[in-house]
């Protein structure tokens, strides 16, 4: 290399500065808002409240390795050096290849941003950068390495932007050039010529138009140089030099608005943005990594130190509320919900529920665990305002010592301040917390069926048993054929292919029962197929899907004695049925699909077990339903 960036003198910059703010000027006017503010959000702390995405996936992907791009060079003359083994063969001197990943951090970084945007820009800019001329400024070729000698061939298959392509070409062709456009940039906005240009004007005063101010202004700067450092290197007629000015400009500057803060005004520009969109009611749900038996509702850092002896559920903090948990650490599943008006009577199902105030310095708030690690989805989600709040904290499934077990609701509005309510006290860990005796343990007989929620069966499908019958009268009274078994997999690749939903089941002959078990199915939920499952015994189907739509259906001797979806509402089943739902409370938040599978058990005499499925799921036959 001929020479290196840091050896660049100030006399050469100095020289660069009045040429490109004289440039600077003549391209600002030209660039685009809109993806303009994109890249004037790099430096920003990402905001759901902007309806814009999250600034920090995209830095992320900027930093990761640029696109693979599909590269050939021209044949090997027939005398070049063969290769030794177990290497790659050299190129042939003469020849250039655009590899996966150079070593450029502008190209990278270019090659990371949405295409959208540098598409858009590559649009705007290529002909104002076709017309810009640098007659006076110094050529700055001797500070990039050394173009390729001789003749060279190269054929490059790509379906990036024109300004990548070109980009990385320059960067193979003159090492180091991309990369000194960035630096010359960093040190030019620094002379007093060029960083008159770099403020944002005083009427810029909303979000958009802020964000895009500050991006012109460093674009402008970036493609500017760009201009004058490429300028003086020959470029061969392969490499088109607008698009590879706009590239490397956009991959600088790019990298310089990640450095540079963001412009004064811009974070009550976001506030008043975010203000002026919040909207009620909102409702988020997903879970939330626990630590030290803690999550919290907060604006601020979750505390070391919190006691919960006041109501064994939820502590009152600085800026939020923090929440106790049962499991000491793992993922446990969270809803919230922000509402305008006091919610309702408090919902049934739930353990433990308390209500709490809380003032909010800032507003804002975000569910994260002890660490404050959160999903972005639950970020910043109470109303963007200071003032007294409530919270409704709902508690279940702390006693299980099973993090999927658990479950929260957290319920937000805005009020004055109030004593806590407790609304109910039900679980074990709440007691000890409160220094309460404690009840004694509760019979969970679903906990025997957690396999499932680990398993196929998981998000939905309907788990038919009947006792009294052959495998083939329970396949008969599916509607399906006893004499053709078909691979499940050939069954499952076949629907997918057509894009079909229609019915199969697979089957298991045990000692006491046959099973029948549909994937996503519900042919056993159906009152025809349960009644002549059961003609010469007992027949009992569950059927869950992914909506939290269920069904439990019961038949006897032909005749069907219940089916109803056993929550949310009262029914009236024979004793023979209400026997098999003794103290199941489907109202209860979680382990739905366990209860469900127990009323079967105990209707039939038996129940599915995670070996019983391991075993159709060996022997891998099922049984396409014809008749329906």
């Amino acid at each position: 290399m001929a020479g290196i960036m840091g050896e660049i003198p100030d006399t050469v910059v100095t020289r660069l500065a009045a040429p490109v703010a004289s440039a600077m000027r003549m391209v600002v006017g030209r660039i685009p808002a809109a993806p303009a503010a994109v890249l004037g959000r790099l430096a920003a702390p990402p905001d759901p409240g902007l309806g814009l995405g999250s600034t920090v996936r995209m830095v992320e992907r900027m930093r990761r390795p640029a696109a693979r791009r599909r590269v050939r060079a021209m044949p090997a003359p027939p005398d070049a050096p063969q290769p030794k083994p177990g290497t790659a063969p050299p190129m042939p001197a003469g020849h250039v290849a655009v590899r996966p990943r150079g070593d450029s951090a502008t190209v990278d970084t270019l090659s990371g941003l949405p295409p959208l945007v540098v598409e858009r820009l590559l649009g705007a800019l290529e002909l104002t950068v076709a017309g810009l001329a640098f007659p006076d400024v110094p050529d700055l070729s001797p500070y990039v390495g050394d173009p390729p000698a001789g003749r060279f061939g190269l054929v490059v298959a790509s379906d990036q932007s024109e300004a990548v392509s070109a980009s990385s070409l320059v960067d193979r062709l003159y090492p180091g050039a991309a990369d000194l456009v960035t630096s010359l940039s960093r040190r030019l906005a620094a002379d007093a010529a060029v960083s008159e240009l770099l403020t944002v004007r005083p009427d810029a005063v909303d979000e958009p138009t802020i964000a895009a101010e500050h991006a012109r202004a460093y674009l402008a700067l970036t493609v500017a140089t760009a201009g004058a450092v490429l300028s003086k290197l020959k470029l061969p007629p392969l490499v088109d030099g607008p698009a590879a000015a706009v590239g490397v400009a956009v991959g600088a500057a790019a990298l310089l608005l990640c450095e540079v803060p963001m412009p004064a005004g811009y974070a009550a520009a976001v506030l008043a943005k975010v203000r002026a969109e919040y909207a009620l009611p909102r409702h988020t749900a997903g879970s939330v990594k626990v630590s030290g038996h803690r999550f919290a509702l907060i604006e601020g850092a979750v505390p070391d130190v919190v006691d919960f002896a006041a109501n064994g559920l939820a502590s009152v903090v600085d800026g939020g509320v923090v929440v106790r948990t049962g499991v000491e650490s793992g993922r446990v599943s969270v809803m919230l919900r922000v509402l305008a008006e006091p919610p309702p009577a408090v919902e049934a199902g739930w353990e433990e529920v308390v209500e709490v105030s809380w003032r909010a310095a800032e507003g804002r708030a975000s569910v994260v665990g002890a660490d404050g690690e959160g999903d972005g989805r639950f970020s910043r989600q109470t109303p963007p305002w200071p003032g007294e709040y409530r919270l409704r904290v709902s508690a279940t499934g702390r006693d299980e010592q099973d993090a999927a077990s658990e479950s929260y609701d957290l319920v937000v509005w805005q009020a004055p301040a109030a004593p806590q309510v407790v609304h109910r006290r039900t679980d074990r860990l709440g007691h000890r917390l409160r220094g309460e005796p404690e009840p004694p343990p509760r019979h969970r007989p679903e906990r025997a069926y957690r396999w499932v929620r680990d398993s196929t069966l998981a998000m939905a499908a309907t788990i038919t048993v009947v006792t009294g019958a052959t495998v083939e009268q329970v396949l008969e009274a599916f509607g399906a054929d006893p004499a053709r078994p078909e691979p499940m997999r050939e069954i499952a690749d076949n629907l997918r292919n057509r894009g079909a939903i229609d019915p199969w089941v697979a089957v298991l002959d045990t000692a006491d029962a046959v099973l029948a078990v549909e994937y996503n199915g519900y042919q056993g939920a159906q009152a025809s197929i349960v009644c002549g499952a059961s003609r010469c015994g007992r027949a009992a189907s569950w059927y869950w899907n992914v909506n939290a739509l269920t069904q439990l259906s019961f038949a006897e001797r032909g005749v069907l004695l219940a089916a109803f979806e056993p929550w949310g509402a009262e029914f009236d089943v024979p004793e023979t049925v209400a026997a098999a739902l003794d103290g199941l409370d489907f109202s209860e938040m979680g382990s739905r699909t366990g209860k469900g599978l127990v009323a079967v058990e105990r209707f039939t005499g038996r129940g599915i077990t995670a070996d019983d499925l391991a075993q159709i799921e060996a022997a891998g036959i099922g049984y396409r339903i014809t008749k329906t």
